[in-house]
C-alpha cells in the first residue's frame, strides 16, 4: 500500500467489529485526555497516552476482532486511521463507510 487511501479499506476491515471500534474509541479518547493531562497537569502523564491508546486497540484486535493490530505493519497511517475512525464514529458517519466499502456489521 502506497497511499492512505489504499490503506483505509484495509483498516476498516480489521475493525469490522462493532466492539472492536467501540474499544479504539475509547482507548483514543483516553489517549487525547493523557496528553491534555500532560500539557495541563504533569508531563509524565504523556506516558500513559499510547499505553492507554494501544491498550485498548490491542485488546479489540486479540481477543474481539482476532486479527493482527494495523500498527504493527503501518504505524503512521494507522495512527491517522484511528482518529479518522474516532471521527466517524463520534459523528455517526461509520456505518455509513462501511456499507461504502461493503462491510457489513
Amino acid at each position: 500500500m502506497k497511499t492512505f487511501a489504499e490503506f483505509w479499506p484495509f483498516y476498516v476491515r480489521a475493525h469490522s467489529k462493532r466492539a472492536t471500534r467501540t474499544l479504539h474509541a475509547i482507548g483514543s479518547i483516553l489517549a487525547l485526555t493523557m496528553v491534555s493531562l500532560a500539557v495541563t497537569v504533569n508531563p509524565w502523564c504523556l506516558l500513559g497516552a499510547p499505553l492507554i491508546g494501544y491498550g485498548f486497540a490491542w485488546y479489540a484486535h486479540f481477543f474481539v476482532e482476532g486479527n493482527k493490530p494495523a500498527t504493527f505493519g503501518h504505524p503512521f497511517w494507522s495512527l491517522a486511521a484511528d482518529y479518522k475512525m474516532l471521527w466517524l464514529v463520534l459523528t455517526g458517519k461509520m456505518e455509513a463507510e462501511l456499507g461504502k466499502l461493503g462491510i457489513q456489521n
